[in-house]
């Protein structure tokens, strides 16, 4: 059985989030999308709340992924612990709330979702993913698995690509909000492309106010970021599997205005 499984980029601000709730359900059934993780890691433009995962999951996201701000709104903490649908990178140490790392059982099959952290230029306290990356790939035991690679680096996320090129279903790149060409399916049949994108405003710098940004590249004070405002966009992929065997069959991008 091909199963449509879609990877929504980055929701930046209340712009990103709204245009979320107006327009994945219809996208879903116009793709007959089986399964949707969505990213929501600048949700509140830095970080997300609960209430705001919450918007996501009623939206109609299956899970949620995050990255390097999630532990920017404390309240997120128990959220984290209690919630099995959103998921913060699993290379953060063991002791931190919440999962990185889940499976949720649908008529197809069980699908194991996998959130990871990049290392280069992001100054967090991790793991090594591309160990746990590896360790993961040899015990997981379902075939349709999916990886969320939040990572700054293009040469990061396309090496992660290639290691777990065979062994997972898709793997995809978040964080840069810019969304890449390559999406592709890779020699053993993993789907991949290094950048999903972002869901926000189109008129802005990665989602964020358009002055604001070049202000800061000018030398203004900080100030906490706004989002950018006017006609926003969705951003993302389309993996087709094969339930059986979690080959991926075909990957395509997607773009929603």
């Amino acid at each position: 059985m091909q199963v449509n499984i879609l990877a929504v980029g980055d929701i930046c601000g209340d712009p990103g989030l709204q245009f979320l709730e107006k327009n994945l359900k219809q996208l879903q059934k116009d793709r007959g999308i089986a399964f949707t993780v969505v990213n929501g890691e600048n949700a509140n433009v830095v970080g997300i709340t609960p209430r705001q995962a919450d918007s996501i999951l009623r939206a109609g996201a299956d899970v949620i992924t995050l990255g390097n701000h999630t532990w920017t709104r404390t309240e997120l903490q128990p959220y984290l612990a209690e919630r099995s649908r959103i998921l913060r990178p699993a290379n953060y140490g063991p002791q931190c709330p919440g999962r990185g790392i889940a499976v949720y059982s649908r008529d197809f099959g069980d699908i194991c979702v996998l959130n990871l952290l990049g290392r280069f230029t992001l100054d967090n306290n991790t793991d090594n993913p591309f160990l746990i990356a590896d360790g993961y790939a040899a015990e997981i035991q379902e075939k349709i698995v999916l990886v969320d690679f939040h990572a700054e680096g293009t040469s990061e996320k396309r090496a992660m690509g290639y290691l777990l090129d065979g062994k997972v279903s898709a793997v995809w790149g978040t964080h840069t909000h810019v969304q890449t060409s390559d999406a592709c399916v890779l020699p053993k049949g993993t789907g991949y492309i290094t950048d999903l994108g972002m869901t926000g405003a189109v008129h802005s710098v990665l989602g964020i106010d358009v002055e604001q940004s070049i202000g800061k590249f000018m030398g203004d004070p900080p100030r906490r970021y706004e989002a950018g405002k006017g006609p926003c966009r969705l951003e993302g992929c389309i993996f087709t599997v094969d339930s059986e065997t979690g080959k991926c069959l075909q990957a395509e991008a997607v773009r929603l205005t």
